[in-house]
Formats: structure tokens, sequence, C-alpha cells
């Protein structure tokens, strides 16, 4: 039996028997209501958990903004500078025939130039001296690169090791992104001071290619000199002891 019906008979014996029913108890109880408010309340309380998960990824964003945002503590910028500086300076400090196309000219039209017949024998014997002179010296400008090089590698390793830690350890993809550019950088030093080497080891080759060249075309002008009638070796009387 449903409760209205119950109520509405109870109130019928009541009035039967003269007794008189309270208004309070006749409130009636609605089960479709109640079943209402209870899934309006549990739509609501799902919308204030979807607005606090929203939230909270919303917060979680913000802070991955901030660690991709993050620059790198770590810089390698003032130790690759001193070691390119370095390099740069042991080349700068070549001696004699250096690093310059004009230098270079002139040597090759004085010094290099193909032995003439005009040319005196004591210019001959200068200009043999002064090619000797510029291939000993770009030898050891040479050495000095390579040595300067070699003291770069210990620094280079140190950088290296820092680097890579900090790329593993990167917050976020800034911090992940300066890691490797300083990686990149260290790279390019690395292999300016390959190119200085191998320029340097270059200059020293040619250097002495180019003595040898002149030489052998100044044996042959001296050659030439000694089997040539009138100009060739005239005897003359030495004293070998003093009398």
């Amino acid at each position: 039996m449903r409760p209205l019906g119950l109520l509405a008979t109870t109130a019928a014996f009541a009035l039967l028997l003269g007794v008189t029913v309270p208004a309070r108890a006749l409130i009636v109880f609605d089960p479709t209501n109640y079943i209402q408010n209870v899934l309006t309340a549990a739509r609501e309380l799902q919308q204030i958990n979807n607005q606090i998960t929203s939230l909270q990824n919303e917060a979680q964003m913000l802070i991955n903004q901030a660690r991709n945002l993050a620059n790198l503590p770590y810089s390698s910028l003032q130790q690759l500078e001193s070691s390119i500086q370095r390099t740069q300076q042991l080349l700068a400090q070549a001696q004699r025939i250096a690093y310059d196309v004009q230098q270079i000219d002139r040597a090759f039209s004085t010094s290099y130039a193909p032995a003439t017949g005009s040319q005196s024998n004591q210019l001959l014997v200068t200009n043999a001296q002064s090619r000797w002179q510029n291939t000993y010296s770009a030898t050891q400008d040479a050495l000095r690169v390579q040595a300067g090089i070699v003291g770069n590698l210990n620094t280079n390793r140190i950088q290296t090791s820092a680097l890579v830690t900090s790329s593993q350890g990167a917050g976020g993809a800034l911090q992940a992104m300066q890691a490797g550019n300083q990686i990149l950088a260290l790279n390019a030093q690395q292999l300016a001071d390959l190119t200085a080497v191998v320029t340097a080891q270059g200059r020293a080759q040619s250097l002495e290619a180019a003595q040898r060249a002149s030489a052998q075309d100044q044996g042959r002008e001296q050659l030439r000199r000694f089997l040539t009638p009138g100009q060739g070796y005239q005897s003359s009387n030495v004293q070998m002891f003093h009398q």
C-alpha cells in the first residue's frame, strides 16, 4: 500500500472516531523527489571534483612551464673562450713568414725566387740561410701550437663531463637545450684546435718543401756557374800555417 493511501485511511479512521489528527502528522515522503535531490547533489559534487582536478592540472602545467623556462645554472663559455684565445695567440706568434698572403708573396718573390745569373754568390747564400731559418721557425711554431692544444685537452675533458652531467640532470627543456648548445660549442672549439694544429703543421711542411725546391734550383745555378768558362773555380794561393 502506498504511503499516501495509508495516510488517507488513517485520517478517515480518525474522523470516524472523532480524533483530531495534528497537521505535522500529514508530512508526505516523496521518494522520487528524494532521488532527484540525491542525483543533483552527486552531479554537483562531480563538478566540484572536476574543477579541483582541472586546477591541479593547471598548477602542474605552470610548474612544468617554469621548469622549461629555467636557465641552466652551469656555463662553460668562459673556459671555451680562454682555450680559443690561447690557440689564437699561439697562431699569432708565428715567426718570420706568418699567416699573411702579402708577406708570403713578398718572400716568394725574393728569397724563394728562382736563382738567376745576375744574383751574386753572397745573395744566393743569404737567401739559402733565410729559407732555412723560415723552415726552422715554422717547425718550432708548429710544435708550440701542438703543445698548446694538448694543454687544452684537460680543460675540454672537465667541461665535457660537467656539460653531460648538466644535460642529464636538466629540469626542463630550456636547460637541456642550453646544455646541448654548450656541448656543440665545445665540439666547435675542439675542431678549431684541430684546424690550428693542421694549419701550423701544414705551414711547416710547405716551407720545408719550398726550401728543398729553392735549394735544388740554386744548386743548378751554382753548378752552371762552376762549369761556365771564365766563371768557374779559380785557384789561388792559400796560407795554411804561419811562417
